[in-house]
């Protein structure tokens, strides 16, 4: 029988979750360059980013258009000094504000993190459970009501929590495997907290397993170094797997 690590790797390298998790993970990194040079050099034309990053003119225009949507960038027309050719002028993109103030979110997770710690020497690690069990109690209740149609079937209870935590900021999705199915968060938003605490990791697994309707095992996490946090759930005595359809729900495009 494989182990936890084994069957996490085996999972991770194989079906049709591999090729998507590779390519989110290549699009979120893409994103992240394309943010930073906007943050450094403020208003910045497509072609102008495209060089820095050593794309055609296709694929940054892709995640610029994904950027507008999301709401992470806006355009506007370029400035121009003195005397101006035909033509319009070309487009610049900068961030939004909110975009800005994500890039300072470590600042806010070293609070947190402070925070945590001073929970811990205070009150112990079963301080800092209570507190992590306190803080998913809401997201519990909001992806319970999100999923009041789903049924009993945990697959299908699955796949709509995948959609609830989408809608959360989680950027899920759910599938059918061999062995029951998967449920792969790609952003974590504490995971830079989460890397000190895994109580927190521990509380949001033990909501899933509630909501799903059965016990579930936590194979990667992001907190850990993990491309994306994947929550195996087994299947259940009785249920033939064959025939179900994939369901994938993203908000990182």
């Amino acid at each position: 029988m494989k182990n936890a690590a084994e069957l996490s790797g085996h999972l991770l390298a194989t079906g049709p979750v591999a090729g998507v998790v590779a390519s989110a993970a290549t699009d979120l990194s893409t994103r992240d360059r394309v943010t930073q040079l906007l943050l450094e050099q403020g208003a910045t034309t497509a072609a102008q980013l495209g060089r820095a990053l050593g794309l055609s003119p296709a694929a940054i225009r892709r995640h610029l258009d994904a950027m507008l949507a999301d709401g992470d960038v806006i355009a506007r027309e370029q400035t121009v000094r003195g005397h101006r050719g035909r033509g319009r002028p070309a487009k610049v993109f900068l961030l939004t504000d909110a975009a800005r103030v994500r890039c300072g979110t470590h600042h806010y997770d070293n609070m947190a993190t402070a925070a945590l710690r001073w929970i811990a020497g205070n009150g112990g690690p079963e301080a800092v459970a209570a507190f992590a069990a306190d803080q998913v109690a809401a997201l519990e209740t909001r992806c319970r009501a999100a999923m009041e149609d789903a049924g009993d079937d945990p697959l299908a209870r699955a796949e709509a929590l995948a959609g609830a935590l989408t809608a959360e900021g989680y950027a899920a999705n759910a599938s059918t495997i061999a062995s029951g199915g998967q449920l792969c968060q790609h952003h974590c938003p504490v995971a830079h907290v989460a890397a000190e605490f895994p109580q927190l990791c521990e509380a949001e697994t033990a909501v899933i397993s509630r909501l799903v309707g059965t016990h579930v095992q936590r194979l990667a996490t992001i907190a850990h170094g993990d491309g994306v946090c994947t929550t195996h759930i087994p299947a259940q005595p009785g249920r033939v797997q064959s025939g179900r359809t994939v369901t994938t729900v993203r908000t990182d495009k």
